[in-house]
């Protein structure tokens, strides 16, 4: 990856090769099909979709996709990411397995949900 500051996420992609470029857009889409409100950004140098706050974010390293749902998303599906290399805020898909794209689509949803919640909760204060 180059160190050029990168805007979108179409220039984020762009910096890997076809293979892993693939892999990214079909995690991007699964992302925005399951979150079709939310808007698209660059974060921490990375990928990630907002909407009322920020929901997830990706990123692509040598040998898997980070996925970071923050912490409220890896607890909510610890038993399905059992498998996967996690931490507090992150897992880690291997490049060399499927890309668990429906898991990745349960927590996207899951996501906007609890944003919708402490949206609406701010709003009554």
């Amino acid at each position: 990856m180059k160190s050029t500051t990168i805007s979108t996420i179409d220039e984020y992609i762009a910096g890997f090769p076809p293979d892993i470029q693939e892999i990214l857009e079909q995690v991007r889409a699964t992302v925005k099909k399951s979150a079709p409100k939310a808007e698209e950004t660059i974060s921490y140098g990375m990928p990630a979709f907002k909407q009322n706050g920020h929901l997830v974010y990706f990123a692509a390293f040598k040998n898997h996709i980070g996925f970071y749902p923050i912490p409220s998303g890896m607890e909510q599906f610890k038993a399905e990411l059992a498998g996967y290399k996690t931490g507090k805020g992150s897992v880690q898909f291997p490049l060399d397995e499927p890309m668990p794209l429906t898991l990745i689509g349960k927590i996207v949803k899951f996501r906007v949900k609890e944003n919708e919640k402490k949206s609406a909760a701010k709003k009554k204060k």
